[in-house]
């Protein structure tokens, strides 16, 4: 079994990098959504403050794996030779995945500079979104703090997402398509 994490900054291209391994028919497991459903669960608007709040609050009262531990049963239980996750937060993350999957689990991550990825925040209008560059850079400062630069370093593979969507497409199929032939070795 193969597991490709991708790793990245708040609106680097990580969702948009899942949506094109869905598009190539592999399974992806998204880790905000073990945020999203927690914070629906409490009975919480889902803006970016409760997001965090209790993005913060799972990692300090069950760990900084948490969210990881929460996705290792949705992976094992999607049935798939090779599986995308969608969000990794921490190198606590990465090390819980490491440990779970050995070698099968490959790090990617994505890399774009903040007024790139603001301009995107502002495009895509998800409710726990920030409305101005100093609310990403405080989102960063928070996910820096569970470990997220560490995280990146820790990567197998960098794609850089600069450029236009067409360019990002490609080289996310491009970096995808090498460990499709070879999920089950």
């Amino acid at each position: 079994m193969k597991i490709i994490a991708f790793v990245g900054m708040p609106a680097s291209g990580k969702s948009e990098a899942a949506r094109i391994a869905a598009e190539m028919g592999i399974p992806v497991v998204n880790m905000g959504d073990v945020i999203r459903k927690e914070v629906l669960r409490r009975g919480l608007e889902p803006n970016d403050s409760n997001t965090g709040m209790v993005a913060t609050q799972l990692r300090k009262c069950e760990g900084m794996d948490a969210v990881a531990i929460r996705c290792i049963s949705q992976i094992k239980e999607a049935g798939s030779d090779l599986i995308v996750v969608d969000g990794v937060r921490g190198i606590a993350e990465v090390e819980c995945f490491r440990q779970e999957f050995g070698e099968g689990f490959i790090l990617i991550s994505i890399y774009a500079p903040i007024e790139v990825r603001f301009s995107r925040v502002k495009k895509r209008g998800r409710s726990d979104d920030m409305n101005n560059i100093e609310g990403l850079r405080s989102r960063d400062e928070r996910e820096l703090s569970w470990g997220m630069g560490d995280a990146i370093e820790a990567s197998n593979v960098e794609i850089e997402n600069n450029s236009t969507l067409e360019t990002f497409k490609k080289d996310v199929v491009e970096v995808l398509s090498n460990y499709l032939g070879s999920s089950t070795e």
